[in-house]
This record gives structure tokens, C-alpha cells and sequence, in this order.
């Protein structure tokens, strides 16, 4: 799945680190949510779009099959 993760991230100001340790994952999660590599669970989901105050629909760009 496709997403503006890293962007978003930017944008806020947030190291890797620091955003894992807001969402209570590791940074490796958080790597791995970047670049494509895993999918988030719903709240998990939920979380970024509260910390980020858009649309998990704005974060996360499903593929078109």
C-alpha cells in the first residue's frame, strides 16, 4: 500500500524515533509503515490520522487493482 507517511511525518516536524514513540511502536515499524513494507492495523491506523488531524484515506493510498 502506497502512503504519505514520510511527508506527512516532515511536515510535523517528527524524526522517526520521535513518531514511534508518540504511536508507542518501534522505529523499525515505523520504517517499515514508510516504505510500503507493512500495513497498518486499524488503530494503528486511526492514531496517525488523530496525530496527523486528516483522513486515514489522506495517509494511506490503497492499490488499484
Amino acid at each position: 500500500m502506497e502512503n504519505n507517511l514520510t511527508e506527512y511525518r516532515k511536515e510535523r516536524g517528527f524524526s522517526q524515533q520521535a513518531l514511534a514513540d508518540e504511536l508507542g511502536v518501534s522505529r523499525q515499524t515505523v520504517i517499515s509503515l514508510e516504505k510500503g513494507r507493512y500495513d497498518p492495523s486499524l488503530p494503528l491506523a486511526f492514531k496517525l490520522a488523530a496525530l496527523f488531524q486528516c483522513r486515514i484515506e489522506d495517509l494511506f493510498i490503497p492499490e488499484s487493482s
